[in-house]
């Protein structure tokens, strides 16, 4: 996906409301705007079995919280507002929850890795969901067949703390989740 940035000046969250739908994401990170195309259908096939898996999971256990896809801003200040591909807000946190948006930090967040947004994906939004305080962050990659898991440690810190590759026999878990499981395998099999 082609990305483009733009540093002329600090863009706000008022900013961004005002430009056009044209389809392509925006978000704001430190006041930086950035716009990215939109996702191919291996990115969406991915996020949409993500989204299928944990939404089902949930169906019946809605306490545990609420599942969304992108496009849904994610506002977590006035100058960073992101728009994550998949995001998990948890029962305890329905209060970030309004009708146009989620204003506070999901627990859970998940970013598709693609050429044109994995070095941002990696590093700024890491730091961003680190400093913002996600529980978790996963980053989904399809050119190597993993995901990549960093949780809040007993530090306060967001740290990678597994791996998860096709082929290993891998299974996605989280604290957040009780009782659920995916195995990479068939997150990434081809249909």
């Amino acid at each position: 996906m082609a990305q483009t940035a733009t540093t002329e000046r600090r863009f706000t969250y008022a900013d961004l409301l005002l430009l056009p739908d044209d389809g392509m994401r925006h978000e704001i990170i430190d006041g930086v705007h950035y716009v990215t195309a939109s996702p191919t259908l291996g990115h969406q096939d991915l996020v949409g079995r993500l989204h299928l898996a944990i939404g089902n999971h949930i169906a019946i256990r809605r306490h545990l919280g609420r599942v969304f896809l992108a496009p849904l801003d994610v506002v977590l200040s006035e100058y960073d507002v992101v728009e994550p591909d998949l995001l998990f807000v948890a029962g305890y946190q329905q209060d970030i929850l309004t009708e146009a948006n989620v204003r506070g930090m999901p627990a859970l967040v998940v970013e598709v890795l693609s050429p044109g947004t994995r070095r941002r994906d990696e590093g700024i939004k890491r730091k961003l969901f680190d400093r913002s305080g996600a529980q978790e962050y996963w980053m989904v990659d399809p050119k190597a067949l993993r995901v990549i898991v960093c949780r809040r440690a007993a530090d306060g810190s967001l740290k990678e703390t597994a791996r998860l590759t096709n082929g290993d026999d891998a299974v996605l878990t989280s604290p957040l989740l009780p009782e659920f499981s995916l195995a990479v395998d068939d997150l990434f099999s081809p249909w």
